[in-house]
């Protein structure tokens, strides 16, 4: 085979290796922008869906109180994202339903006179 007719799919390999791996590391990027800005009364998630609020932090390991006087320890790389409170949203982001609501009402659009 011609080094010619090769030339084109190393390129585009090249190209999707390059651009796969920028975006991953803009995501590790803010993965670690989010464990260095912990502080003792966030409200967090966890990689496993847990949510709960910091109540000390070390350089590994959150304790999260996860109920009232509950309180369990976790690796930081555990930490998923922070919980921002309703008051913290921006107007923009609310929609005019539920404050802090994300939901979608589906309707319908079918007639039901017709069908019956």
């Amino acid at each position: 085979m011609d080094l010619v007719a090769l030339l084109p799919l190393l390129i585009i390999l090249g190209a999707f290796m390059f651009f796969a791996s920028r975006r991953q590391k803009k995501a590790m990027q803010a993965t670690i922008d989010l464990h260095n800005s912990l502080k003792v009364g966030d409200r967090v998630h966890t990689t496993s869906g847990l949510q709960g609020v910091i109540r000390a932090i070390n350089d590994d390991d959150v304790q999260l109180e996860i109920a009232d006087g509950v309180v369990t320890t976790w690796m930081k790389l555990a930490v998923r994202d922070r919980i921002v409170p309703d008051d913290e949203l921006d107007d923009d982001t609310v929609d005019a339903g539920e404050p802090g609501s994300t939901a979608t009402e589906i309707t319908d659009s079918t007639d039901h006179n017709r069908l019956n």
